[in-house]
């Protein structure tokens, strides 16, 4: 017997809606981590260059100026934390649906009939929250950390105003 299981057969299934699936998946996974790449270094850069409102600025707005870098593209972390999981539902009721098609034209209700369905249909489940936990994880974190960001920026407003 020989056991034909690979990762790429795995996540691109048999048909193209797997393969449209994983590839959104894996999409949404390649954008996330270039976004949390980005915000890694851009609290690296703020660790040693510390954002400040500065004497001369527009009070009113500065704020909001100051922040917009650190708040860039946390949408789509949000977004794909919570949409990649339901992406990758659809894959496995999609992979599902598929095994219990095999059974109708085989007949049979072997593990080898309904086995490739359901292992698309796990690998859809994976690549969903492969790309959902590292996203919400991160999103989670850099909101976290700008909205500090934007209090603390925001009370160094008041403490100027005030004098």
């Amino acid at each position: 017997m020989e056991n034909n299981f690979s990762l790429l057969s795995l996540f691109s299934g048999r048909d193209l809606m797997t393969l449209f699936v994983s590839l959104i998946l894996v999409a949404a996974s390649v954008w996330s981590w270039a976004v949390i790449i980005e915000k890694i270094r851009l609290w690296r850069f703020q660790k040693s260059h510390p954002v400040a409102v500065k004497h001369g600025d527009n009070l009113d707005t500065i704020v909001d100026k100051l922040i917009r870098p650190f708040d860039k593209n946390l949408w789509f972390l949000s977004m794909v934390s919570y949409v990649a999981p339901f992406i990758g539902l659809f894959g496995t009721v999609w992979g599902v649906m598929d095994s219990f098609a095999s059974i109708g034209v085989n007949q049979s209700v072997s593990i080898g009939v309904i086995a490739p369905g359901l292992a698309v249909a796990l690998g859809t489940t994976a690549l969903g929250l492969i790309a959902a936990v590292p996203a919400a994880i991160a999103y989670n974190v850099f909101s976290k950390k700008s909205d500090d960001l934007y209090d603390r920026l925001e009370e160094s407003v008041k403490e100027m105003k005030h004098k």
